[in-house]
């Protein structure tokens, strides 16, 4: 299986699952080819409660007037099919990986077969050896944040986001609510050998626009600022060290930095006004360990321009001036005599409004209960239990919404 993918199986089975240590081997004559997957689906239920003014949906994604939405749905991992290959040729490790990510789910129409999305996420080759370390050319998960997560226990399951995006590939686990998501990019990357369990990743990604304000709290900060952004590479990069034994685990720290160019002002409602260029930049930091069963994560992100949610997306306000956020998440789970791993974690992600805005702080939090058992070699069972919520500290007067989310499902790794 390509790196990527060991690196969601190796963390689902921190969270619960047990999985194959590689796909379908093929001996192709110079070449290897690992075949991999995973395939999954549950049946979700999504209740809402709470005020239904605009912008207080959980991430947007629905209000307290809702009624209860029930969805046969992906999950966090869309299913996934890898073809990867890889060989030895002049003194060079040389590999390539190509995905395709079909979703489970489908719309509400039938007319076209409800039909559901389907993503290409990763098209890449490496090489390198180990002595020197590997180059990486092509589209992959992004480097920063990435660790935050391969580490989630909500990578098994469906987090938030069921009740409100039938017909997409996932649904977003813990993502803008407590890590930001680390996305899929265009990259040039360098990764070091190990050593002793030290190793780091920098590259160059392909920078992102800025864009209108999805993630912050009302409509009157929807008209936020926006980007050329096209032009301006993001500079990304990671180290990380890991270690084995009795008490194992990982420590990490990662960081992005991405010039944003074009800014407007859209205030008051006269036309945009340029008010020049800026820069998004974000760190984190974050750390697992696992003993007799017991395994336990802490992670904490800052930034500023980068938004909260998806990257550079409600970064900056509507006269061009960036916004501070910052994010975290604990969980800890536990695996019990029948194999079954039982989670809970818990996590916030904040952003803050500036002087003069509608809003003073926007804060999107879950509550996640999960139940994690591999009946088999490579299925597992998933049950969760997920609270969303929207905390809007608005200048004029406060609002709350929140829905709970019941998943039951399976997911199979190949």
């Amino acid at each position: 299986m390509n790196k990527t993918l060991k690196l969601a199986v190796a963390a689902a089975l921190l969270a619960g699952a047990s999985s194959a240590n590689a796909g379908i081997m093929i001996p192709a004559g110079d070449w290897t080819l690992d075949i991999g997957g995973i395939v999954n689906a549950y049946y979700t239920s999504t209740s809402y409660s709470g005020d239904n003014a605009a912008g207080t949906g959980p991430l947007g994604l629905g209000t307290g007037a809702q009624d209860t939405t029930s969805n046969i749905t992906t999950g966090l991992l869309p299913n996934y099919l890898s073809v990867s290959g890889k060989t030895r040729q002049n003194d060079l490790d040389v590999a390539f990986t190509i995905s395709i990510n079909p979703g489970a789910s489908t719309t509400n129409s039938g007319i076209q077969g409800g039909g559901a999305n389907q993503e290409n996420r990763q098209a890449f080759l490496t090489f390198g050896d180990a002595s020197w370390g590997s180059m990486k050319l092509g589209k992959d998960l992004g480097i920063y944040a990435s660790d935050a997560i391969l580490n989630d226990m909500t990578l098994l399951g469906v987090g938030s986001g069921a009740g409100n995006l039938a017909g997409n590939t996932t649904t977003l686990g813990r993502i803008g609510t407590g890590f930001m998501y680390a996305d899929w990019k265009s990259q040039v990357a360098y990764t070091s050998p190990n050593f002793n369990g030290f190793n780091f990743t920098v590259g160059l990604t392909q920078a992102w626009n800025a864009v209108g304000d999805g993630s912050a709290a009302t409509a009157s900060t929807s008209a936020s600022s926006t980007g050329r952004g096209g032009s301006s590479t993001a500079y990304e990069g990671k180290a990380s060290y890991a270690w084995t034994g009795d008490v194992a685990g990982k420590v990490w720290t990662s960081f992005i930095s991405q010039k944003v160019e074009g800014l407007t002002s859209f205030q008051g409602g006269a036309a945009a006004v340029a008010v020049g260029d800026d820069r998004a930049n974000a760190w984190d930091i974050g750390t697992t360990v696992n003993v007799a069963g017991l395994g336990l994560t802490g992670y904490y992100g800052q930034g500023d321009g980068i938004g909260q949610t998806l990257q550079l997306n409600g970064g900056f306000d509507a006269a061009g001036k960036s916004r501070d956020s910052d994010q975290w998440y604990v969980q800890a789970t536990y695996a019990i005599p029948t194999g079954t791993k039982l989670g809970f974690s818990y996590g916030q992600s904040t952003l803050e409004g500036n002087s003069g805005e509608a809003f003073d702080e926007v804060e999107d939090s879950m509550t996640v209960f999960g139940a994690y058992h591999p009946i088999t070699k490579h299925l597992n069972l998933v049950a969760e239990y997920a609270v969303s919520e929207r905390d809007l500290d608005n200048v004029a007067a406060d609002a709350k919404a929140k829905a709970k989310t019941i998943s039951l499902g399976a997911i199979l790794f190949f």
